[in-house]
């Protein structure tokens, strides 16, 4: 019987008396056994109370030693000595009487673990000895350590976990014990797992799709029937699922019955987004300013499941509109859609207004993104004054067009997609354009991004940084659409400078650019799980040829928030060049 039960049973039986054992606490011990006991200790939780008899704090006065060594025990103290010390008292005004108690506890000497034996019975003791090796050697209360029982109960389950996570799924803990010797303070513990039949994976089961086809989670599936068993498998099954834009919710599982191992079905239950949706959102960003955006969506134009898809964003430096149609995913996980676009950017002088419209194939994976498309680009570029181009600038006054067909590949290699510890991201795009074809003039063009994440200590954080981009023509870019074309400076670029600040400066005003080079690092320290501070060096150049290139210098500190969609970055900057200072901040509220 636990100790609540015994008091509750002491509180019927003297429901009758009068309750007046006013009384105080104090817990005279080691500190961690000291807080453990504030909290759980009957006399301690329940001092506040005024329904206290004096017959039921006598209870717990006489019994409190034995609920010590119950709590002690499990921070790996099995021989506590207890000793209870009565005071009468009053209060400062001396208008109240109570009994103040104090609890001396010394704990005595802490337990250690002697030695652990791991041992496995079924599949895995024939077919995978190295999976069991692994859990010893991963062991999480190894000898030597304190013991505790939330330790023993977590390195218990880590080990289970370790089976379950691949080909095991129905591995169960067969029997476990821990011998307690308090002469020695030594724990000698022993567990054996029972990992079961090996599970492969069968065919797909899907409930919950009635507006949009089953054929659509078929399409984008990762698994290969006769596989084996593996969670991470089916968790990537899931975001897959979850990436398109029919459903909002993907449950992936299997029946781990150990009588069928052999082909289990996955079953995928699914929730539906409604057909149609409409999202609005205000923000704000040093970039470009106030932001307003609306967003309509429709999944199931024809009923066939083609994804309309409706922007429009509105921005204090920047308006941006796009309009696309797409179909489901083929058997190969690739989506094809037209698309249509308008942007115009006034910064840094420059009144740039570019219509785009085109067809793109993209798939999107678990690790990687490739996308294939033609595009045609018609740009407008102007000064905000409205005077004359200068003759030397790369971009000439009117409209220029061109016809690319691109390519883009992305890879994501990192241990958490939103708040990414370790690994790395990387981003290629490779076009080009034939004069006569629907274009000015004949170019190509290769632009880079790379991230890498490297831990430092148990949280803080290294960010390295390198973007790389150029235009390659026979002379002058002066006929290439100005949007492939590069400027530089601002936020996730070199920050100390306004957005698009760094490129071809004459009078004042920046002219885009051939070239583009950019490297940054970052070093996060991480106060909390989640505020942390930053300080970072950046710099970078936008140029028509390297020969005239000047690379532009930003240092600065800041704040990082891990909010539920992101890291929050709110950033102070000096810029070197321009001997100025600038904050840095991307924030966006939707609702």
């Amino acid at each position: 019987m636990n100790w609540t039960c015994r008091l509750a049973i002491a509180c019927l039986c003297c429901a009758a008396e009068t309750a007046n054992a006013a009384y105080k606490v104090e817990i005279d011990a080691p500190k961690p056994v000291q807080s453990m006991l504030k909290d759980f200790l009957d006399l301690s939780r329940y001092q506040e109370r005024d329904d206290i008899s004096d017959d039921q704090l006598k209870f717990m006065i006489d019994t409190v030693g034995d609920q010590v060594r119950d709590l002690t025990s499990t921070e790996g103290y099995f021989s506590p000595q207890t000793k209870v010390e009565v005071n009468n008292e009053r209060s400062a005004d001396g208008k109240e009487e109570f009994k103040r108690v104090i609890v001396h506890v010394e704990p005595g000497e802490r337990t250690e673990v002697g030695q652990a034996d791991i041992q496995a019975t079924g599949a895995v003791a024939q077919q995978d000895l190295p999976r069991v090796e692994a859990i010893r050697r991963d062991w999480l209360l190894s000898p030597g350590k304190p013991f505790r029982q939330e330790d023993w109960d977590k390195a218990k389950d880590a080990g289970l976990q370790a089976l379950q996570q691949k080909k095991y799924a129905a591995a169960r803990i067969a029997q476990s014990r821990a011998e307690i010797d308090p002469d020695s303070h030594r724990a000698d513990l022993s567990v054996q797992y029972d990992s079961g039949p090996a599970f492969t994976l069968g065919p797909l089961q899907i409930t919950g799709a009635k507006r949009y086809p089953e054929s659509i989670i078929r399409n984008v599936n990762p698994l290969n029937v006769g596989e084996a068993y593996d969670a991470d498998r089916l968790l990537s099954l899931q975001r897959q699922i979850q990436s398109t834009p029919y459903f909002s919710n993907a449950i992936v599982g299997i029946d781990d019955d150990p009588e069928h191992p052999d082909m289990a079905p996955v079953k995928v239950q699914v929730t539906e987004f409604p057909i149609q949706r409409i999202r609005t959102g205000v923000g704000y960003g040093t970039d470009t300013g106030a932001q307003v955006e609306g967003r309509y969506s429709h999944y199931n134009v024809f009923n066939r499941a083609y994804a309309f898809d409706s922007q429009l964003r509105l921005e204090q430096k920047r308006q941006y509109g796009l309009l696309s149609l797409a179909i489901p995913p083929d058997e190969k996980a690739f989506v094809n859609s037209v698309n249509s676009s308008y942007e115009r950017t006034t910064l840094e002088g420059i009144d740039l207004r570019s219509q785009q419209i085109g067809i793109k194939r993209a798939r999107t994976g678990e690790l990687y993104d490739t996308t294939y498309s033609l595009t045609y680009y018609r740009d407008q570029l102007t000064q905000e004054n409205g005077a004359t181009l200068p003759a030397n600038t790369v971009v000439t006054p009117g409209k220029h067009h061109a016809l690319v067909p691109g390519f883009a590949w992305a890879r994501r290699n990192v241990d958490n997609p939103i708040f990414p510890r370790h690994g790395n991201l990387l981003t290629l795009e490779a076009g080009f354009a034939v004069k006569g074809v629907q274009t000015d003039q004949t170019f190509s063009r290769l632009y880079g991004r790379f991230k890498q994440f490297v831990p430092a200590g148990k949280r803080d954080l290294i960010v390295l940084r390198a973007e790389l981009g150029g235009v390659f023509t026979a002379g002058s870019a002066s006929e290439v659409p100005a949007s492939l074309l590069f400027r530089t400076g601002g936020n996730d670029s070199v920050r100390g400078y306004s957005y698009q600040s760094i490129g071809n400066e004459q009078n004042g005003i920046v002219y885009p650019t051939k070239y583009l080079a950019v490297g940054s690092t970052e070093y996060q320290h991480w106060l909390t799980e989640n505020w942390g501070a930053a300080v970072f060096y950046d710099i970078g150049a936008a140029a028509d040829n390297w020969s005239n290139k000047t690379f532009y210098n930003g240092v600065g500190a800041g704040a990082r928030w891990r909010s539920p969609v992101g890291t929050l970055n709110l950033d102070l900057a000096y810029g070197v060049q321009k001997r100025q200072i600038r904050p840095h901040v991307s924030l966006g509220i939707a609702f």
